[in-house]
């Protein structure tokens, strides 16, 4: 029976590297990495051993035959990407049986390089993939510094309660957190407590893992109305992050409108539409949950600019969102071209095939007997609606513009990084300037995650980012190009 890789998938290749048959791609040598929604096994060459299933941090994978309810899907999506890839399967289909030899370090310093002192910024994916290369690949003292009280970034903060399994990858990271060469710095934020100057005098290198944590702004009129919410506020509402006030969200609102239709938007679209109960257990912020409890919000309407074919959720998401009890899920019809495309089969669009489709009286308020989210392609914001806050969004539609009614409007259109102070920032693309991780005009200075490449992959695809920058590091470390360091004592309170 051969194994498959469904929904949580992190991507981040730790079940690549201890397949003995090379069954699972893309592999991170391949063009394909980082760019696929999930990672896939190949049915024909799995030889059911189960080490992928046991390294996988999140827990995504498991015996095709076992999967049931939603997961089911994730046998054939599993084959369906090797279909007309028999010459890759065939090459595979010997185990790969290696004689043992010692191990070897590929990534240490030699040994007449005294051990260096890394600072790394940001506790989430990018800085604790590259916490985890420089303590387990080479011989660096590391100071892992994040301005928030708590160590976990992105995993601990910006992953849906609802998804524990994508969650438990923060225990991996967490380990390193008592690694005999790693030092905690919570609390400390680069331009208040401590200056980047002050890191690059202290430290051999710092590596600079910050994120796009900003909302990237639509651009259009109202959008700054009060009930016009951030995606990064709502996600930092129901995980309690500790920059987003317990009541920062009202849901007395029937209707919420969502503009956008990542998986962060799907995200907020399913915990909005929740039953409380479900959430129960999980880590949601305990207040999120007392609200929840009392809401009133009975529909969310998912708003793309774009065709189905295009959107921008990955289809794990979409899969999970469509199979939900209590629920209901909608396609707004009012678009001739939708229809089209998913009779067509074009793309993601296939997957909406099966789905109710219905011309939506937006004047009219949503349905009272039953939560559900609606899907509306073809519909780019023009304009938030309001006096004094927001009463609705309106739109673009196939016979001219219209208004949708909303009492809470969540712009979901992407993130964006904000400048690091002391650091170069490039505010078109919302990065800090870089050529393979390494800052330009900065000699020890290094970027790693959203922060370097833009806010594009998830959290797997930082392992390979983070590797890069090392590996720039340690080249530069070798070549002797780091600055000269100057001691400076007691830079943090604690030390």
């Amino acid at each position: 029976m051969a194994f498959a890789i469904t929904q949580t998938c992190c991507a981040d290749a730790s079940c690549v590297s201890v397949c003995p048959v090379n069954c699972i791609h893309p592999t991170p040598d391949e063009p394909d990495f980082g760019r696929t929604e999930m990672l896939y096994v190949d049915p024909a060459t799995c030889i059911d051993c189960g080490a992928c299933a046991d390294a996988c941090p999140v827990d995504a994978i498991f015996p095709a035959g076992d999967l049931t309810g939603p997961l089911r899907a994730y046998e054939e999506i599993n084959a369906e990407y090797y279909a007309g890839q028999d010459v890759l399967a065939e090459a595979s289909a010997a185990p790969n049986f290696h004689r043992w030899t010692p191990p070897a370090f590929t990534r240490v310093l030699p040994s007449d390089f005294a051990p260096l002192d890394v600072a790394v910024v940001g506790s989430g994916p990018a800085g604790m993939y590259a916490v985890e290369d420089l303590l387990l690949h080479t011989n660096a003292r590391v100071t892992l510094i994040d301005r928030l009280p708590v160590a976990g970034g992105l995993i601990r903060f910006g992953v849906a309660p609802d998804h524990p399994s994508t969650k438990k990858i923060g225990e991996t990271f967490a380990r390193f957190h008592d690694h005999p060469r790693l030092r905690l710095r919570l609390g400390t934020e680069i331009g208040r407590d401590v200056t980047a100057a002050e890191l690059a005098a202290r430290y051999d290198a710092v590596v600079y893992a910050v994120g796009a944590t900003a909302a990237r702004p639509l651009g259009v009129p109202g959008e700054d109305l009060p009930g016009s919410l951030a995606a990064t506020t709502v996600v930092g509402w129901y995980n309690g992050h500790p920059d987003v006030a317990p009541g920062a969200v009202d849901l007395s609102a029937e209707r919420v409108a969502v503009v956008g239709t990542g998986n962060v938007a799907l995200d907020i679209a399913r915990i909005l539409t929740a039953d409380p109960e479900t959430l129960v257990g999980t880590e949601i912020a305990p207040a999120a949950l007392a609200r929840l409890r009392s809401s009133k919000v009975r529909e969310v309407v998912l708003l793309a600019r774009r065709g189905p074919e295009t959107a921008a959720y990955t289809r794990p998401e979409l899969l999970a969102l469509a199979e939900r009890a209590g629920v209901d899920l909608v396609l707004d019809s009012h678009d001739p071209r939708v229809a089209a495309a998913i009779d067509r089969g074009e793309g993601k669009a296939a997957l909406l095939r099966g789905l109710p489709r219905e011309a939506v009286d937006w004047s009219t308020p949503p349905p009272d007997d039953r939560r559900r989210i609606v899907l509306r392609f073809h519909s780019a914001p023009l304009a938030f609606t309001g006096d004094t806050e927001v009463r609705g969004v309106r739109v673009t539609g196939a016979g001219g513009a219209v208004e949708i009614g909303a009492g809470r409007v969540v712009r979901a259109a992407g993130f964006r990084g904000t400048g690091v102070p002391g650091l170069p920032f490039d505010e078109l693309t919302g990065t800090v300037p870089n050529v393979e991780g390494r800052v330009e005009r900065h000699p020890g200075t290094y970027v790693a995650g959203w922060i370097k490449r833009g806010p594009s992959g998830g959290i797997g695809a930082n392992r390979a980012c983070a590797r890069e920058t090392i590996g720039a590091l340690l080249e530069d470390a070798v070549a002797g190009r780091f600055p000269v360091r100057r001691r400076v004592r007691k830079l943090f309170s604690r030390a």
